[in-house]
């Protein structure tokens, strides 16, 4: 496309290396941050290098690392806090004390302005996202599509050549694959995906190809 709709710039945040995206409408040149677990200085000045105007702040899950400084930065700002799905409100509620194990401070605990179902949308500007449930990694994941840029942000859900961990309370490893087979998979091959660490990658290439979640794994 010679002027995409959406684009997106990824600010890996945290010494866990998160990816936060911050999106945008380039009609309205309105954004939002998507998970910002930290690092809120560079985030601000991505937003200003960019002109985005932020609305809104949008999660995939509950972890500190994606959510840690939400609160923080929606309270400077003035936006709204939309996702995840209300399954993962005990992890909202402990974002300080998960962060501090790690060494991150400023995590503030909150609950958002919208939990998301399946089946719902978010709004950043003219762009319409799809909201998708997907526990596993957590019991409250949800992904974000935008069906006219064939791009999806999955948080923790699938990464390039791996998936998300589910060694941690109330994550579920079965739940994990059934959630890219069916929510993740049907979005077409051809749809890109941002993770919510490493780098990008597609779902055809890891159906071929990741040791977990692809054909040889699954059948």
């Amino acid at each position: 496309m010679a002027n995409p709709p959406l684009r997106a710039a990824i600010i890996p945040v945290t010494p866990l290396q998160q990816n936060c995206t911050l999106l945008w409408c380039t009609e309205t040149m309105r954004g939002a941050f998507v998970d910002p677990g930290g690092d809120l200085p560079k985030l601000k000045a991505a937003a200003a290098q960019h002109g985005v105007t932020i609305e809104k702040i949008i999660l995939t899950h509950g972890h500190f690392d994606h959510a840690g400084e939400a609160k923080p930065l929606a309270e400077e700002l003035g936006v709204p806090i939309e996702g995840p799905h209300e399954a993962d409100l005990f992890l909202l509620e402990t974002l300080a004390e998960d962060g501090m194990k790690y060494g991150i401070m400023g995590g503030k605990s909150f609950v958002p302005d919208r939990w998301l179902v399946e089946g719902d949308t978010v709004t950043v500007g003219n762009l319409t996202l799809h909201v998708y449930e997907t526990p596993g990694h957590t019991p409250g994941h949800v992904i974000f599509h935008h069906p006219e840029s064939k791009l999806a942000l999955v948080g923790d859900v699938l990464f390039q050549g791996s998936v998300g961990r589910t060694d941690f309370p109330r994550s579920n490893h079965a739940d994990l694959i059934t959630s890219v087979v069916t929510k993740l998979w049907p979005l077409g091959d051809d749809t890109a995906f941002i993770p919510g660490h490493g780098p990008t990658s597609n779902f055809g290439h890891e159906r071929r190809y990741n040791p977990f979640v692809g054909e040889g794994a699954t059948g």
